[in-house]
């Protein structure tokens, strides 16, 4: 396993985050699954309130508490399920935020969460409010760090004002080009870490069966996994592929993955017994598709 800085934090994460929203139900799966990645290297485990009502903390919080000291662990606030569980409703205000956060402190078992951001983020909201909250939990001790997960340029311009604001969780791979645009410039220069999730694109950049994908057709999908899997004579999966295109990205601090089988687990972690994408082949990889650009979610 490699690592990078997280610059603001000065916390080294692992390239490879596990993403804890696949998990499924048996505790002793999941377990099973968070130890094996984490005695290959993986330090960053990442999970939600909302996630299975909560029952992911739990099981995450259940399989990380022999190793809690050794570990990174983020969850997301912001927003409230509703009181017949269909849904919820997005309340980034602080009262919301002081509540959730102890809640998530009891379903993980621990004193602290390493990294705690707001699951989302609109123009409208009160940002000020929210940080105001953040900079609380860091002064209780309740959290260490905070971030958000936003896609929208607007909003996370908005943030990147405030010297608490530690990383951005945003959708990025090769079939969502998006963050090029403006993001990933902005968060690098501001040293605020990225951390990136799709990147799989639902699967369609490993082996789900073909489909369009944001702006993209059937047909370009089908192109960039033929490209994609030219590396296959050299035992590289198009996972891996997929996962060094974007760790080629200097702006990159971690790809966090969803695991939810050891073949998967197996996969990811596969991609350090190959070699590197050479700047070449990373350019020719992002030439097979035109960037797609936000025509929403500003």
């Amino acid at each position: 396993m490699k690592y990078r800085l997280l610059k603001k934090a000065n916390v080294q994460l692992s390239e490879i985050g596990f993403g804890c929203m696949s998990l499924g139900m048996n505790n002793a799966e999941n377990e099973r699954l968070i130890r094996a990645a984490f005695d290959s290297g993986v330090n960053y485990f990442d999970t939600a309130d909302i996630y299975q009502n909560g029952f992911n903390e739990e099981t995450v919080g259940r399989a990380l508490r022999p190793i809690r000291s050794k570990v990174f662990l983020a969850t997301k606030v912001g927003n409230r399920p509703r009181s017949n569980a269909e849904g919820w409703d997005w309340v980034p205000r602080k009262s919301y935020i002081l509540e959730a956060v102890d809640k998530s402190l009891s379903r993980l078992g621990t004193d602290y969460i390493d990294l705690y951001q707001l699951h989302g983020g609109t123009i409208e909201d009160d940002r000020e409010e929210v940080v105001e909250a953040f900079e609380f939990l860091k002064h209780q001790g309740k959290i260490l760090h905070w971030g958000v997960s936003s896609i929208r340029p607007n909003v996370v311009r908005e943030y990147v004002k405030f010297s608490g604001f530690v990383s951005d969780m945003l959708q990025y791979s090769l079939l969502d080009r998006r963050p090029e645009e403006e993001l990933l410039d902005l968060l690098e220069k501001n040293e605020v870490g990225v951390v990136v999730r799709g990147a799989l694109a639902k699967g369609f950049l490993a082996n789900k069966d073909l489909s369009d994908y944001l702006d993209y057709s059937v047909e370009g999908v089908d192109l960039l996994r033929n490209k994609m899997g030219l590396f296959s004579i050299e035992k590289m999966t198009k996972s891996q592929v997929a996962l060094k295109w974007l760790l080629a990205h200097s702006a990159v601090t971690s790809v966090v993955v969803g695991v939810r089988t050891m073949v998967q687990l197996n996969d990811v972690l596969g991609l350090y017994d190959s070699r590197e994408l050479s700047t070449e082949e990373v350019r020719e990889l992002s030439e097979v598709l035109s960037p797609n650009f936000y025509k929403s979610h500003r």
